[in-house]
């Protein structure tokens, strides 16, 4: 799967370069093989761990036990059919159409209000087949696309008026209020903490991110206690062990599942907190899983692995901004804000660190709508570093012909 991939991403960096059809050392600089890897190797984790979380549930619920992990394995041919379309989509395009974009998104968040199928008190998917859409996670990559292209037209407004720096929250505000509508205050705070960071790293007026820090954390306190079920939720997350068998129920078992992994886990397949006694054990707590079957051991090597994602898409933002890609590298940026928050938001609710909030941990938990937006977001990293380094070889090529020519030149002196 990943030869096949790695074989249209070389055709795709030769075409673009004029690349001989031998000249195979050139062409696999021209993207990150080491981000595709990467990125492979945690889908291939993730669908191991659905595997292995989700049997119970799945005979319990369908009498197949193999239910999801053949739904998750469709998700993960799909995710890869996507990553090969998207990273062949110039840049430019995603500037180009940015604020339709987010049209895109915010007309989407409106539908699922409207026509979108309520689970558990919360009405955030749209049913589309077989497949329940969740909109919420388009509607963090298209914010993304816009605030990357808003902070290209307007990147001297936004570092020297208050207006500049306010017209987006603007827009993030009718996200946020469509999502709470839902309600999701976890992708709400996603948002928030993205858009704060992708605005600071553009330039923002220390005055201003200060007080769009104070009034986001306001404005989430009040969220909270207006609300007697986010109270609740707060509350056992600060003590789980005074209700353990009711509001604390599902960190209280997904404490004891990382107790009983110790150092190298139970081994896979092994865990007891899976067999019905810990809540969405293949979604938002299947990290939990995978340290009781792993141990410490797999839980350090996993976030390890999360890390680099990380810091490769920020490393990536640099490298573009750099080189005079303000778009491309905004974009990567805000990319590797939102993975690496969503993947602490996942683990510390997990561990008790902070209060649940129902987001998946990326690449890894089961669901399609997740890991194909997050497939999206990657196969753009993929492009934003293709083109760079498609750049860097355009601009070394007048130089890379003229020491050739020089070379032949002596050759021909040599031989005369």
């Amino acid at each position: 799967m990943m030869v096949g991939l790695g074989q249209r991403l070389e055709g795709l960096a030769r075409a673009s370069a004029g690349v001989a059809v031998g000249s195979k050392e050139e062409a696999r600089a021209l993207y990150d093989r080491g981000l595709l890897t990467l990125v492979l190797t945690l889908m291939a984790l993730g669908l191991l761990m659905v595997a292995s979380a989700s049997m119970p549930e799945a005979t319990r619920l369908t009498g197949n036990p193999y239910y999801f992990i053949q739904r998750q394995l469709i998700f993960l041919l799909g995710a890869v059919v996507i990553l090969a379309m998207v990273v062949q989509i110039p840049i430019r395009f995603w500037e180009r159409y940015s604020a339709l974009l987010m049209l895109v998104g915010m007309a989407s968040l409106v539908a699922v209000l409207l026509i979108g199928r309520t689970v558990n008190g919360a009405t955030r998917w749209i049913p589309l087949g077989p497949i329940n859409f969740q909109v919420a996670e388009l509607a963090k990559l298209s914010l993304l696309v816009f605030l990357a292209g808003y902070l290209v037209r307007r990147h001297q407004q936004v570092r020297e008026n208050l207006s500049g720096f306010a017209k987006p929250l603007v827009v993030f505000a009718l996200y946020g209020v469509l999502l709470i509508a839902q309600p999701d205050l976890g992708s709400t705070v996603v948002l928030f903490v993205t858009a704060t960071g992708m605005l600071f790293l553009g330039g923002a007026r220390v005055v201003h991110f200060v007080g769009l820090i104070v009034a986001g954390g306001l404005s989430i306190v009040a969220l909270i206690y207006t609300s007697p079920y986010r109270v609740k939720r707060m509350t056992s997350f600060t003590d789980p062990w005074e209700d353990p068998f009711g509001a604390g129920y599902q960190l209280t078992q997904s404490l004891m599942a990382y107790g009983r992994g110790d150092w190298f886990g139970e081994g896979l397949g092994n865990s007891i907190q899976k067999m019905d006694y810990l809540p969405e054990a293949h979604t938002d707590f299947i990290f939990a899983v995978l340290g009781e079957e792993l141990g410490f051991v797999g839980v350090i090597t996993v976030m390890a692995l999360l890390l680099f994602l990380a810091l490769r898409a920020l490393r990536i933002g640099h490298l573009a901004l750099k080189h005079d890609q303000a778009f491309a590298g905004y974009l990567a940026y805000g990319i590797g804000i939102w993975f690496s928050f969503q993947t602490a938001v996942n683990i510390g609710a997990s561990v008790g660190a902070l209060p649940t909030k129902g987001l998946t941990l990326p690449l890894v938990s089961y669901g399609g709508s997740s890991l194909w937006i997050m497939t999206v977001a990657v196969a753009l990293l993929l492009r934003i570093d293709h083109e760079r380094r498609m750049a860097n070889v355009s601009h070394a090529s007048p130089e890379r012909a003229k020491k050739q020519r020089k070379r032949r030149g002596s050759a021909n002196e040599q031989v005369a």
